[in-house]
């Protein structure tokens, strides 16, 4: 079977919030002082590799958070350069429910 545009299989990254990280970030430092002392070095080094990417976004993060937080307490108008929308009518959620 194929994959459908947008299905998980797509071989994208998954896309996780701030706090998600910081809770595989949590995980992962708990595995790696888990583990015993005859532990493969590649599972180590892949761990360990791991925890300083998420490190670096989660450092990376704090900037990242601000520009979108700017981005979100301006008004909907204003971002787009529209004006509101009208509600829909009435007669097509009549029809609907």
């Amino acid at each position: 079977m194929r994959a459908f545009h947008g299905q998980l299989s797509d071989n994208q990254p998954i896309r996780r919030t701030l706090a998600e990280k910081q809770k595989q970030l949590r995980d992962l430092k708990e595995t790696l002082a888990s583990m015993k002392s005859h532990t493969a070095p590649a599972l180590r080094d892949s761990v360990r590799k791991r925890i300083a990417q998420l490190e670096a976004e989660l450092t990376a993060a704090p900037a990242l958070k601000s520009s979108s937080d700017n981005r979100t307490q301006r008004p909907a108008a204003a971002r787009t350069g529209e004006a509101p929308r009208r509600p829909r009518s009435r007669i097509r959620s009549d029809l609907t429910g």
